[in-house]
C-alpha cells in the first residue's frame, strides 16, 4: 500500500507542507544491506557518544546506522535544522520575500536567551538562501513572528515532527509545544526550546525534502542547503566531486546545560540518492558535520559521478 503525501509544487520547496500529491514508496523495515557504508559510519563514529543512520532516499531503506536505538528514541532540541522548514512555510504564504534582505542583529538577546549567530561577522544583510547558509539566527528571529503561534505548530507538525518516521519499529515521537507568546515563537523556531524530536524524524523530514528535489522542485531553501555545505556553516562535510545539501543544528537539552550537535543531508544534491543524520550527544552542529563528511566521501568513492 502506497503512502501518499500532499505537496503544492511551487518555486521554493513548499513541498510535503501544503498542496498537491507526492507518492512516497512505503518504507521497510531493512537491516543494514551496505557493508561499505557500515565501515564508513562504525569508522566515524568510533569515539563519539551519539548516532547516525543512513538511508536510501528513493526507499527510505536504512542502508547503515550506528546506535539506531539511540535515534529511534532519543528526543533532543533539533536547533538550526528546522529552518528550513519555517522559512518553506514563510515563502509559500509570502510572508517573506526570497530577496528581502534583512540585517543580521548582535548581539541578539531573546527574552532572557543570548543567541548570537555563529556566523561570520563580515556576513551583515542576508536573503533567504543566505539565511539558510549561514543559520543566520537574526534572520529568523525577525521573520519567525510574521507566523501565528498555530502556524509554527502545524509547520512542525506536517514536517513530521510529533509522529514516528516509520524507518524502524518502535520509534518514540517528537514533542512539539504551542508557544504562548512572540519571545516563546521565536526560540521554538530556531529549535532552542518548545520541540523536541528523535534523529529519525529529522531524518525522514530531510529525505522528504530530498524526494521534492528528485521530481525536479527548486528554490532558495534547496539553494541555502547546498551553499550550506559550499561555502556556509556545514562546510565540514563538503566532498570534492560530490554536491552535497544539508543543515547543522547546535543546542542545550532540556536537562542539561551542555550542546548536542545534528547534522542531516543528503546528496547527490542534483538528484539525491542517499540522506544521513548525526547526532552528537556532546558537541556542535558544525562537528557533526564533519563526522558525516567520511560518510558521503565512501559513497562517491563508490560511485564515482561523471
Amino acid at each position: 500500500m502506497m503512502r501518499t503525501l500532499r505537496i503544492k509544487r511551487a518555486a521554493y520547496p513548499a513541498a510535503f507542507l501544503l498542496g498537491l500529491a507526492l507518492t512516497i514508496p512505503p518504507v521497510p523495515m531493512a537491516p543494514v544491506r551496505d557493508s561499505a557504508l557500515q565501515q564508513a559510519v562504525d569508522r566515524t563514529m568510533a569515539g563519539h557518544a551519539g548516532a547516525l543512520v543512513v538511508v536510501e532516499v528513493s526507499s527510505g531503506a536504512i542502508l547503515a546506522s550506528n546506535n539506531l536505538q539511540l535515534a529511534a528514541h532519543g528526543l533532543e532540541r533539533p536547533g538550526s535544522t528546522v529552518k528550513p522548514f519555517v522559512l518553506m512555510a514563510l515563502l509559500d504564504s509570502h510572508k517573506v520575500n526570497a530577496e528581502e534582505r534583512l540585517i543580521c542583529k548582535r548581539p541578539l538577546l531573546i527574552g532572557r536567551t543570548r543567541m548570537d549567530c555563529t556566523h561570520t561577522a563580515d556576513v551583515t544583510e542576508l536573503n533567504a538562501d543566505d539565511a539558510i547558509a549561514y543559520s543566520c539566527n537574526s534572520y529568523f528571529a525577525q521573520v519567525a513572528p510574521r507566523l501565528t503561534e498555530n502556524e509554527l505548530v502545524e509547520v512542525f507538525r506536517r514536517a513530521g515532527f510529533d509522529s514516528v518516521s516509520g524507518l524502524t519499529d518502535g520509534e518514540a515521537s517528537g514533542r512539539i509545544g504551542r508557544p504562548l507568546n512572540r519571545v516563546e515563537l521565536q526560540l521554538e523556531a530556531l529549535g532552542d526550546s518548545g520541540i523536541e524530536v528523535t534523529p529519525l524524524e529529522l531524518l525522514e523530514a530531510y529525505r522528504k525534502l530530498a524526494l521534492h528535489v528528485r521530481a525536479g522542485e527548486h528554490g532558495p531553501v534547496f539553494d541555502g542547503l547546498e551553499h550550506s555545505v559550499t561555502y556556509g556553516m556545514a562546510h565540514a562535510v563538503n566532498v570534492e566531486g560530490m554536491r552535497v545539501a544539508g543543515k547543522t543544528g547546535t543546542a542545550s537539552s532540556a536537562h542539561n546545560p551542555r550542546t548536542h550537535g545534528f547534522f542531516v543531508g543528503y546528496a547527490p544534491a542534483e538528484k539525491p540518492e542517499i540522506v544521513v543524520v548525526v547526532f552528537l550527544a556532546r558537541g556542535r552542529g558544525m562537528e557533526a558535520a564533519a563526522v558525516a563528511q567520511p560518510v558521503f566521501a565512501e559513497y562517491l568513492r563508490r560511485a564515482p559521478r561523471p
